[in-house]
């Protein structure tokens, strides 16, 4: 089943899961936001992605731009950050099986679906 980590204050999200609603494919929503996903769960989803960790950051971020820019962060420091900061988390993410995408833009989404 198709799933996507949907954060509904993001118009590109938005915009992601109205395509997914119109393509009438079965699919589930994960609002991260409301639910923070696990470290291991991000150790998960970074492998379907096939990025290192930094690319799942939203590095414009205040938080990060704040609390974390131009420091050296490990792989693993990187998840726990995203972990704990969850807002951090780049958005629509699109998981099908063993494999996900950013979703932000829609003709990656249509060919990935």
């Amino acid at each position: 089943m198709i799933q996507i980590y949907h954060n509904p204050r993001c118009g590109k999200s938005r915009n992601c899961l109205s395509f997914l609603e119109e393509s009438k494919k079965e699919f589930e929503i994960i609002k991260y936001l409301e639910k923070t996903p696990l470290y291991e769960e991000l150790v998960s989803l970074i492998k379907k992605l096939n990025v290192q960790p930094i690319a799942l950051v939203r590095v414009k971020e205040k938080i990060w731009i704040e609390n974390f820019k131009n420091k050296q962060l490990s792989d693993e420091e990187i998840i726990q950050i995203l972990a704990s900061n969850p807002i951090l988390i780049e958005r629509p993410i699109v998981i099908k099986g063993e494999k996900a995408i950013i979703g932000r833009v829609l003709d990656d989404v249509s060919a990935f679906i």
